[in-house]
């Protein structure tokens, strides 16, 4: 549908601000005055949006999180679609188009052959849902028309899009993961607070949609790299309710639950009510004791760097690089009572020198066109900053081992967030090999009052005694709503046509294929089962096998009667038994009376047709002699797991959500996948997995209907 008709009178047109930016008496927390804006021809036109000051950055338009939300103040109307010429000129696409309703915003991305871009917004005064739209007409000369994407979840915010290699479009949505009415909005694990469910991927000639990664706290700002990977910013909060928490602390108290937290039986509409408020998987946020003494209190809040195959397969971290490489220094070990397990990550093993805050992480990644596999990305905290902050590069080109992946400060940067040439949001290396960003006076963020001192878009410039950037230039001369509001300027791309990346895929690894070839079993039949019944197979070669950097959870380890695994550097120390893999699958049972949707919790796997594990806690397989695991998981559901002792007390839990896609074979060769060598300075094992061989015997006797 065509947005040039039943607009109604102009709420918040765009105008030129024709005049220079202020020189007067800098307000407290400001930077120094930087120069006017400059026609400084750009080698592309660059497309960007306006977009009306905000007063929170809680849960709102610039937040790190839960910046989906459509109320006037989470999300202010009165901005727009921009384009800059080359030469500085500058039309407005939206008001061109015909839309003079209130509207906001978001996200721009190009088309490969530079001709039209896909976007969100949002429209009316208050509420409503972001959508999909395209605009055409860019070049000089040309009318914009913009259109809404056709066969686009309705009803849900719709965000972030992008084109696929295959013109399918890839973005986030809030839609619920089956799109149930009663899951909606499905809540964050940190303030139970609405979140994106994930990456979806919808063809819009067949209407065909699917959840590529089960998100269960959000996946933020998609982009497509030159390798063909999505690579976007998650956010890792794998723990317990802390909502749930406090209900438990005033129970014991014998005081009012504050929050008054419950479990459905199922995620059914007409689940019953659970007078419970149990959480299996994860440790406990304050501490317990078990089986191996006390249990160290266990929370974590990181947002970093992901990437995934454009079907949603190989999810992972970028090349599984992890908090040991990125976020190195003090981490809680798991048991308490264990003197061998450190406090402390090994930082000879890896090459990165500049610590990633855990209380925030890496935001708006767009891969260098100069240095494929190079990114840049604000570094911010989680909270009060806009997603603002000193810009960095991340290096993690296809293939590279994470312990050679480096963090680089590409902008002035200090321990308390006081940044004195101000702050940085959405870095857009230009295909020229200059830079811009999105910049603002504010030393700090926010500002008495709760907000910036705008973000204007600048070229940034080399400082050749300190090798950082710094501001240069202004693109625009200013920006300003009809009723004289300053506009802030994000979310920029370059108007350019360039390859377009093939799509990348993961192949089945050689022990693998070795195992179904002997027991005589075809991949291609075996894949074809797996997608019938949207079942995903993983396989792990040896669970006792770990990198050796990993020293905060069990490292050595022993399955009774087969392999045992032992630390080099330590082989004296206690030794671990572990028979049973169990696996937890994300389901929204945790609910609040008053606040609508459901939070994700752990639940044991339901049953799939794996062998039985009597012996073994719910939702397990049992550890092969050889160490190695394989089971069949259900596919478009976040999936975590832990090895458990003979009696299912944990003993090496996972950090993370996981999603695999119907008819995915995944392999890790090891329980925390090794980066160049194990504990035991071994390379990381090609055994051919005895667990698989099982499971496949047990396949062959189930039916093929």
């Amino acid at each position: 549908m065509n947005l040039s008709v039943r607009r109604i009178a102009s709420l918040a047109l765009i105008v030129l601000l024709a005049a220079c930016e202020r020189t007067g008496p800098l307000a407290p927390g400001q930077a120094p005055p930087v120069r006017i804006a400059s026609s400084v021809p750009t080698p592309y036109p660059i497309l960007f949006v306006t977009q009306a000051p905000l007063h929170t950055d809680f849960a709102a338009r610039l937040s790190t999180f839960a910046n989906h939300l459509t109320g006037a103040a989470k999300a202010p109307r009165g901005g727009a679609l921009m384009l800059r010429y080359p030469d500085g000129s500058l039309r407005n696409l939206t008001q061109e188009a015909g839309i003079t309703e209130a509207v906001a915003v978001r996200e721009p991305a190009v088309y490969w052959d530079g001709g039209k871009a896909i976007f969100s917004m949002l429209a009316g005064a208050d509420g409503g849902f972001w959508q999909l739209y395209e605009v055409t007409g860019l070049g000089k000369g040309e009318t914009a028309r913009i259109a809404r994407v056709a066969r686009q979840p309705e009803g849900f915010n719709n965000l972030s899009p992008l084109y696929a290699s295959d013109d399918t479009i890839l973005f986030t949505s809030d839609r619920p993961r089956t799109g149930e009415a009663h899951l909606y909005p499905q809540l964050d694990e940190y303030e139970a607070t609405p979140t994106n469910t994930g990456i979806w991927r919808l063809d819009p000639a067949s209407g065909a949609l699917r959840l590529l990664n089960h998100a269960a706290s959000g996946a933020f700002n998609p982009t497509l790299d030159s390798y063909g990977r999505i690579i976007f910013t998650r956010w890792d909060h794998l723990q317990q309710d802390q909502l749930a928490e406090r209900d438990r602390d005033a129970e014991r108290n014998g005081v009012a639950l504050p929050f008054n937290s419950f479990n459905y039986a199922s995620e059914a509409a007409d689940a019953r009510k659970l007078g419970t408020r149990m959480e299996l998987f994860p440790e406990s946020r304050s501490g317990s004791r078990g089986k191996y003494g006390e249990v160290s209190a266990f929370t974590t809040n990181f947002f970093t760097a992901w990437a995934m195959n454009q079907d949603g397969s190989n999810e992972e971290t970028l090349n599984h690089v992890g908090q040991h490489e990125l976020s190195f220094g003090f981490m809680i070990p798991s048991f308490r009572d264990d003197p061998a397990l450190s406090a402390q990550t090994l930082d000879t093993l890896h090459a990165n020198r500049v610590m990633v805050r855990r209380d925030g992480g890496l935001f708006h990644l767009r891969e260098d066109p100069h240095a494929p596999g190079s990114y840049l990305a604000i570094a911010a905290r989680e909270q009060d900053s806009f997603t603002t902050n000193q810009i960095v590069r991340l290096n993690g080109p296809a293939g590279m081992n994470p312990e050679r992946m480096t963090v680089t400060q590409l902008t002035e940067a200090h321990p308390g967030d006081a940044l004195r040439g101000g702050r940085y949001r959405n870095p857009l290396p230009l295909s020229d090999g200059r830079l811009i960003a999105s910049h603002t006076r504010s030393v700090r963020a926010p500002e008495p009052g709760g907000t910036l001192d705008g973000l204007r878009l600048r070229w940034l410039e080399p400082d050749q005694a300190s090798g950082l950037y710094r501001t240069g230039p202004a693109l625009t001369p200013g920006l300003r709503s009809a009723t004289g509001e300053e506009l802030w300027e994000i979310e920029a791309v370059e108007l350019r046509p360039r390859p377009r990346p093939a799509a990348s895929s993961t192949v089945l690894e050689a022990p693998e294929r070795a195992v179904l070839a002997e027991e005589g079993v075809s991949e291609a039949e075996l894949r074809r089962w797996l997608v019938q019944r949207e079942l995903a197979l993983i396989v792990t070669r040896d669970q006792t096998s770990r990198d050796r950097a990993e020293l905060q959870q069990p490292f050595n380890l022993r399955v009774p009667g087969g392999v045992e695994t032992r630390a080099k550097a330590a082989p004296d120390a206690k030794v671990y038994e572990i028979s049973h893999f169990q696996i937890f699958q994300g389901e929204q049972l945790r609910a609040y009376p008053d606040r609508p949707g459901r939070r994700v919790i752990a639940q044991p796997m339901a049953p799939q047709p794996n062998p039985a594990n009597v012996q073994g806690p719910a939702g397990s397989v049992r550890i092969a002699k050889d160490g190695s695991t394989a089971a069949f998981v259900p596919a478009g559901r976040a999936l975590t797991w832990q090895t458990t002792d003979a009696q299912g007390n944990a003993v090496v839990r996972e950090r993370n959500w996981i999603t695999f896609q119907p008819g995915e074979m995944r392999t890790c060769a090891s329980c925390h996948g090794v980066n160049t060598r194990d504990q035991a300075q071994r390379l990381p094992p090609l055994n051919k997995p005895e667990a698989l061989r099982e499971l496949l015997t047990y396949w062959k006797t189930l039916p093929r209907q």
